[in-house]
């Protein structure tokens, strides 16, 4: 690559960030590590990482660089970046620097073809790509070999992602090295993140051959925060930590971010503080697209007090006065809390950031640690499916036919994909028949990694030391020094106590009982090609009516009191009283709400006119007598259980996926005799009572046998959902 005096491009670099930034005088300037990686990438094509604290401007390295690569004729910048939150704040902060910045994600599929031929005229500067089309087979096979010809420099945004050491390892983006293998000689990579480790590092440098050897720069700063205020306010109990939230959320400076570690909790927590008086609102996995662009400017706008967020509202959410962000219950890696953490104070001079961690926080870190990568049974199981199958296979096709989650399965197939050992193709997924090793040493070594965080998050609640100190020093952050801010630096500036009238209603809040349970309305895809004859929509003949659950095993309410009552090694002993006692709550507020049998509408069913449980394998005596309990309450006869046929009393039915489990059930679960001469005289729906509902099709199948017994109608009651 051509070289240019230092002075001139220096000079050069600076009125790009000028225009950047919106200063009109021409006063802004680089930082000296800003300037040294545009001038690697710049001036001689280098590669560079860019380990950064967040807030230090690694935005502004690309931007300025792309401008400077652009007069120079270089191709389009390709940025690969996570979330969509990134995407529209880097196509907004790209403009004021006359640089045309364009997107390629699922939510724009409408505008690809325009962007291409945008990008084929050479009216695009900056296109961000997310790292799930790295692995569509159109973008793949069509776009992305052009689009990797005429790139003028690739940016690897919030980089750790590419290693499976990181908190936040997404196998899509580990097809960048197959792109970083096929760019022209001489084209620069940049790659950045502010949140990793030596360990994250080094494995990330060698994903993207930014080594020593490669004569690449690497670049890792002070992680310090100088405006960042850290705090643990311990609290006994979920009611407490709410009602801590509703007295304090008003003293806390401008507007920020609650996180929360379970969708469930979130939309709790926001309904929560809305009843309390304050603007805010929840931001979930599961919140449409729309309502989340809504809440993201309503927050920068500061309409609102605060997002009340999961980890969806995460990596790119960039509001430079957000002044507080709250932890209601600890992540799990420390990495992981910095980065989230690392959204509040970037353009503010003091910013409070308060854990306030919880009992079920643990369970939480359990559950998701059991979704980590399967083990090798199950590997090979789904290899040797694909090798013999005479056509790709797509994911609901896959899924009857091995024992993981859709969820897991697809993020599996992902691994083995960048492995060589699968590919994507149209129509699913094939088999390359290359052999594979399964790495078990790897996997043992992630999962003590995971094991050490969790501790060191222990840790960081308890430590009586500086907390940013720790947390740098989690980062591996040679110059971490105590920071004189946080609460063992400088003092508690929260006290802990919360008024009695906040307590009693966060009290009643969560003490409320009663979720409603969606019935099951479509059989899971690919049943025939494992004997079992059902396909399409559940008749409605067939179906139940909605049900309903105590609480959900996620949540900060109930969901704390029926945890431990259901864990899987839970001793099995009698309903407790004051279970009995909500249980009898949901039913009166579900006999009289909309829908409910004494609603008095036109459209209300009949009152159920008797009990049946599901028979149990783990708890028997606690179905058993919350069944007879509720019969005894209800004023309704106790009429028996559907039970498991003799066969299938001892055999495993799987909990993996939808389809394996239907499966299971389908061959297990049986009306005796007896129970079905019982329904046959009944004359009204029964009340169908289990201890838990996960997937949900324990209860649609025994709902079917029920119904196709001579049951009118079914009406599921359980004591927890999962989600």
């Amino acid at each position: 690559m051509e070289h240019t005096n230092d002075g001139d491009l220096r000079a050069a670099a600076d009125a790009v960030l000028a225009r950047l930034v919106g200063d009109a005088t021409g006063a802004a300037k680089l930082r000296e590590d800003q300037w040294r990686a545009i001038e690697a990438l710049v001036a001689h094509g280098r590669r560079a990482l860019v380990v950064q604290r967040t807030g230090w401007g690694k935005s502004a390295v690309y931007f300025v660089a792309t401008a400077l690569l652009r007069a120079r004729g270089g191709g389009p910048t390709v940025i690969v970046s996570p979330l969509l939150a990134l995407m529209r704040n880097q196509v907004e902060a790209a403009a004021r620097a006359g640089i045309h910045a364009r997107t390629i994600n699922s939510s724009n599929t409408e505008e690809w073809e325009t962007v291409q031929e945008e990008i084929a005229q050479g009216g695009v500067d900056v296109l961000l790509v997310s790292p799930e089309r790295l692995n569509n087979p159109d973008f793949r096979d069509q776009v992305l070999p052009r689009l990797t010809a005429a790139t003028g420099l690739l940016v690897v945004d919030e980089a750790h992602c590419i290693s499976d050491w990181g908190h936040d390892f997404r196998p899509d983006y580990r097809r960048l090295r197959t792109m970083l293998a096929e760019l022209p000689p001489g084209v620069p990579v940049l790659a950045t993140t502010a949140t990793a480790n030596a360990r994250v590092t080094a494995d990330v440098a060698e994903q993207l051959g930014t080594t020593a050897g490669s004569d690449a720069l690497v670049l890792r700063g002070p992680l310090d925060r100088e405006s960042l205020r850290l705090g643990v306010v311990q609290l006994p109990d979920a009611a407490h930590r709410l009602a801590w939230l509703a007295d304090h959320l008003g003293e806390l400076p401008g507007s920020g971010i609650i996180y929360t570690l379970t969708v469930a909790a979130a939309e709790e927590v926001a309904a929560h503080l809305r009843q309390c008086g304050y603007a805010v609102a929840s931001y979930t996995g599961r919140t449409e697209n729309a309502d989340r662009r809504q809440a993201e400017e309503d927050l920068l706008a500061n309409r609102v007090k605060a997002l009340v967020a999961t980890s969806a509202l995460g990596m790119g959410f960039d509001k430079p006065d957000l002044g507080f962000v709250v932890h209601l219950g600890s992540p799990s890696s420390p990495i992981a809390y910095y980065q989230q953490v690392g959204r509040a104070g970037r353009g503010v001079a003091h910013a409070e950031v308060l854990l306030l961690p919880g009992r079920e926080d643990e369970a939480i870190w359990q559950y998701f640690a059991s979704v980590a990568f399967p083990p090798e049974e199950q590997v090979r199981r789904t290899l040797d499916v694909l090798a013999h199958a005479d056509r790709p296979l797509s994911l609901p096709a896959l899924e009857p036919l091995v024992e993981l989650r859709r969820a897991r399965l697809e993020t599996m197939l992902k691994v083995l994909d960048v492995d060589g050992a699968v590919r994507r193709v149209k129509g699913g997924w094939t088999s390359t028949g290359r052999p594979w090793s399964y790495d078990t040493e790897r996997y043992a070594w992630v999962a003590r990694q995971r094991a050490t965080e969790q501790q060191a998050m222990r840790d960081y609640v308890t430590t009586d030391a500086c907390r940013m100190e720790f947390l740098r020093r989690q980062l591996d952050d040679e110059e971490a020094t105590p920071c004189g801010r946080c609460d063992n630096c400088a003092g508690p500036r929260f006290d802990p106590k919360v008024s009695a009238t906040t307590l009693e209603t966060a009290r009643g809040e969560l003490n409320r009982p009663g979720v409603e349970v969606e019935p099951r309305k479509m059989w899971p895809t690919g049943l025939p090609a494992v004997g079992v004859d059902l396909k399409g929509r559940i008749p409605a003949g067939e179906q139940s009516f909605p049900g309903r659950a105590l609480g959900r095993l996620s949540d900060i309410g109930w969901g704390n009191r029926l945890r431990p009552m259901l864990a899987e090694r839970a001793p099995d002993g009698p309903v407790p009283d004051d279970v009995v006692e909500a249980v009898v709550r949901v039913l009166a507020d579900w006999a009289k709400g909309p829908g409910g049998w004494a609603s008095g509408g036109a459209e209300a069913p009949p009152r159920p006119a008797g009990v049946v449980t599901v028979d149990s394998r783990s708890r028997p005596r606690l179905v058993a007598s919350l069944g007879g309990r509720i019969a005894e309450v209800g004023r309704m006869p106790l009429l028996g259980s559907v039970t498991y046929t003799p066969e299938a009393v001892d055999a495993r039915i799987s909990r993996t996926n939808s389809a394996q489990r239907l499966c299971g059930l389908h061959r297990a679960l049986t009306v005796p005799a007896d129970l079905a001469d019982r329904l046959s005289s009944l004359g009204g729906p029964v009340l169908l009572v289990d201890d838990f509902a996960d997937s949900g099709w324990t209860l649609a199948v025994a709902a079917r046998l029920l119904r196709r017994a001579g049951a009118p109608g079914v009406f599921p009651l359980v004591l927890a959902v999962a989600g």
